[in-house]
């Protein structure tokens, strides 16, 4: 999603505001820009595209600053065009930057056109600006000032202002939106992720829904949605510059990929006790009072829970719902057979997936947050915690943060199970060897990249293909099929493969590659029977398979043979070489691996 940066105090803020933004590219965006407050002016540059090209146009110009904000947008309203860029500014005078969306813009807009100001962008942002001016007219303190300005705004929110009436300070909210202040020796900053300041502090303070601040160079003057001055806790944060390298891989995806073993070893370590125990962190106690749990998710995060459902409702008896977290709070759920909602959220500030636990709350569900990021919204707000330990994460297509999330969710399912008497201690136990030989397993699958180049290579050329799979793995082929759609932009379809029959038969054509997914389990020759089906019709078969059966199909055009392992191990085992070929498949089209268009790492708005 969008980002925001900022800096006030000793320093270059140009060089640290580019910097900054630098470490906010793989959350997605569409263009950029900064502003630089220095005595009476105010300098502003915006620039389309890469960051590079605003980079550029800074070297043109030999302008500094002590105090600055900048940001990096996907655009929501209006179109990608410089104007809709941000900053934005009014009357030469104020300048602001934005994440969200403004959901009363349109009456905003209305009023202040008709008090006079002029509008030059599409963008619901451009009204804070105005907003900010007008009310300059009527307080002389930051404080009220901005109070005034939130007042008057609903929706979703983090912004931050510098304006020439207040040189010595930024002005910075937050709504459903993250936002965070870094202390300094001598200067502060702000951004929407702390990762953005990681080479300037890693003294953070994370402001809280309806916090307003008033940053100044010694320090944060905040404020609670009820106009108290309020004192936040100030964390230390592990990001550090190294941790963003692509480690001498071509793309971040491909060295994340590579990452993925660490992923599962680092998260299976966080969901056991200091006895050995898979716990996934909870008490017995707390194991126990899991009855029934509904999963709020979007993407790739959703396919998660569709894969622990499986798990959960075999291994621990709980009956579970699974939920697009976008769809959830407005369709009226009936939760009375349930006593847990999880929200699963790689930044943790998927807003859609934050309204939908919230809702869950509002309806007497306890929550828990399985989160990538331990200080984020949802893992601040949730009842308790459920961490993954993926590390960083820069590629928007996500990988080692799914597969740690498979990792976490397969411990808690052992977790429950072992607590409520579903499972023996030795069944739980026997379960947890199991994933102990997770990251072995996996990482004999980064192999595959020499043998999936030639399927790549025809993938690449084709417009539309399937992806079946059945059981836990019909999930897993409904996130093959996401993974080809955003990193190469190939039309892919996931399906069941029982289900084929009942209308994606149709699409099938001679040469349309139907990508099948095989577990040596008892459901193999119902699905080696869909895809006779499809062969039959011309499809051509590329088949992931475990090795015992990949025998049995040997009619595909290409067969990828993979470990035998337990049939919870499973979706582990697939999911690598459905991430291998979409990457490998976009690399060969020539596609932006790392940020492809229109998406976002991080997406902060409904």
């Amino acid at each position: 999603m969008c980002g925001i940066v900022g800096h006030i105090g000793t320093g270059d803020s140009a060089d640290i505001l580019l910097e900054g933004l630098k470490r906010l590219e793989y959350r997605g965006y569409d263009s950029s820009g900064i502003a630089l407050l220095n005595g009476d002016s105010i300098f502003v540059e915006k620039a389309v595209g890469k960051l590079k090209n605003l980079t550029d146009k800074m070297a043109q110009h030999t302008v500094s600053g002590t105090s600055g904000i900048g940001h990096t947008r996907w655009a929501t309203h209006g179109g990608v065009t410089h104007l809709n860029a941000h900053p934005h500014t009014s009357s030469d005078n104020v300048v602001v930057v934005h994440n969200g969306i403004i959901e009363n813009y349109r009456e905003l807009r209305e009023t202040l056109s008709a008090q006079g100001y002029h509008f030059v962008s599409d963008t619901d942002s451009e009204v804070i600006g105005h907003l900010v001016v007008e009310k300059l007219k009527t307080y002389d303190k930051p404080a009220a000032l901005l109070r005034a300005v939130l007042e008057e705004l609903d929706g979703a929110y983090a912004l931050a202002i510098i304006t020439k009436d207040f040189p010595d300070c930024l002005l910075v909210a937050r709504n459903a939106s993250p936002l965070a202040i870094g202390v300094g020796e001598d200067a502060c900053f702000v951004a929407s992720d702390a990762m953005a300041m990681s080479e300037q502090t890693r003294r953070v303070i994370y402001l809280k829904d309806n916090d307003y601040a008033i940053i100044r160079q010694e320090g944060a003057e905040i404020y609670d949605g009820d106009h108290n001055l309020v004192n936040r806790e100030e964390v230390i944060v592990a990001a550090s510059p190294g941790l963003v390298s692509k480690g001498g891989y071509r793309h971040f995806m491909e060295k994340e990929i590579h990452e993925q073993p660490d992923a599962i070893t680092h998260t299976l370590a966080a969901m056991t006790d200091d006895a050995g125990a898979l716990t996934a962190g909870l008490t017995d106690e707390q194991l126990q009072q899991i009855k029934g749990i509904v999963f709020l998710a979007a993407g790739t995060s959703n396919y998660a829970g569709q894969v622990a459902r499986y798990w959960i409702e075999r291994l621990a008896g709980v009956p579970v719902n699974v939920e697009v977290a976008s769809e959830y709070r407005y369709r009226a759920p009936v939760s009375s057979h349930l006593t847990h909602a999880i929200a699963i959220s790689q930044s943790g500030e998927s807003l859609d997936t934050l309204m939908a636990m919230r809702y869950a709350q509002e309806q007497g569900l306890s929550t828990i947050g399985l989160v990538n990021v331990d200080h984020s919204t949802i893992a601040r707000e949730a009842d308790a915690i459920l961490p993954t330990r993926a590390g960083p994460e820069i590629g928007v297509a996500s990988t080692k943060a799914f597969i740690a999330q498979l990792t976490a969710l397969l411990a808690l399912a052992i977790a429950i199970g072992r607590a409520n008497g579903a499972l023996s201690p030795d069944e739980a136990s026997a379960l947890h060897e199991e994933m102990k030989s997770l990251p072995s397993m996996v990482g004999k699958t980064f192999s595959l990249f020499d043998e999936l180049r030639p399927v790549a290579h025809d993938l690449a050329r084709v417009s539309s293909c399937l992806f079946l799979g059945r059981d836990s793995l019909f999930p897993i082929a409904l996130e093959g099929a996401l993974k080809l759609k955003e990193l190469s932009y190939v039309h892919a379809e996931g399906f069941a493969a029982g289900e084929m029959k009942h209308g994606p038969i149709a699409l099938i054509e001679d040469g349309l590659p139907v990508i099948s997914l095989l577990g040596s389990d008892a459901l193999a020759p119902k699905v080696i029977s869909n895809l006779k089906e499809a062969q039959a019709r011309g499809a051509t078969i590329i088949l992931f398979a475990a090795e015992s059966v990949a025998d049995d199909v040997d009619f595909a055009t290409h067969t990828c043979r993979l470990p035998d392992c337990g049939e919870y191990l499973m979706p582990f085992i697939t999911t690598l070489p459905m991430q291998i070929l979409a990457y490998l498949t976009a690399s060969e089209k020539g596609t932006d691996v790392d940020q492809p268009r229109n998406l976002a790492k991080s997406v902060t708005v409904e």
